[in-house]
């Protein structure tokens, strides 16, 4: 039995106008913006919501976490306002976002209305964490023995395809930039392995086995 259910994504910024309008046309979504500032970009459910959430400190490590994105061409992207990173390596092309942050264009001859592919994690321990994270979300778990990586699909709820998680040899070191949040019990996912890094008056911060963050929201919403 699923611990928890898949909410929504958060993704901070120095400059939430200005990397929410991005996002929102990378993945074809309609932005909504926030008295305080920051940004929600909406689409056809609750789940398609991202929350773009102002932080002062800008991105200077890799990101552990990051958004693949189906699309036309990396121009179109690029277009947009992000700039080259890798373009040859791989069978995606990896570029970042206006503010650093990595993503990766997967080129397709048809692209759907909503263009999140998945989500990629760093991992130290790839298939520990995709098992974990197949439990509380009830997804499915996968992993790929050639290419060393593991996967969660089939999550219910999450209006993407999945989360890939991939082995790096460098550790953890600064709070993740992207995040995702669920609705569950902040008390049996800290039961499972997670632990508490700050309680707010809605929602709790919890970190993974890992040490990635993500926030549980009451069931009731």
């Amino acid at each position: 039995m699923a611990l928890a259910a898949y909410k929504d994504l958060c993704i901070d910024a120095v400059d939430p106008a200005r990397l929410g309008a991005f996002w929102a046309t990378v993945l074809g979504l309609r932005t909504d913006p926030l008295g305080d500032g920051d940004v929600v970009l909406r689409g056809p459910t609750p789940q398609h919501a991202i929350w773009v959430n102002r932080v002062p400190e800008p991105v200077t490590v890799k990101q552990r976490v990051h958004l693949d994105v189906h699309a036309d061409t990396v121009g179109d992207v690029l277009a947009l306002g992000a700039t080259p990173e890798d373009l040859d390596s791989f069978r995606w092309k990896v570029v970042r976002d206006p503010e650093g942050g990595e993503l990766c264009v997967f080129e397709r001859e048809t692209v759907p209305d909503y263009r999140l592919y998945e989500l990629g994690v760093d991992a130290a321990d790839h298939e520990r964490i995709a098992r974990w994270w197949a439990d509380v979300l009830g997804g499915t778990f996968g992993t790929d023995t050639e290419d060393g990586f593991s996967w969660v699909d089939k999550i219910p709820d999450a209006p993407f395809e999945g989360i890939a998680f991939a082995p790096v040899p460098e550790p953890k070191t600064v709070k993740n930039r992207i995040h995702w949040d669920v609705y569950g019990d902040a008390g049996a996912l800290v039961a499972a392995g997670a632990r508490v890094l700050a309680e707010l008056p809605r929602w709790t911060v919890l970190a993974d086995p890992e040490g990635n963050e993500f926030c549980v929201f009451p069931e009731t919403g």
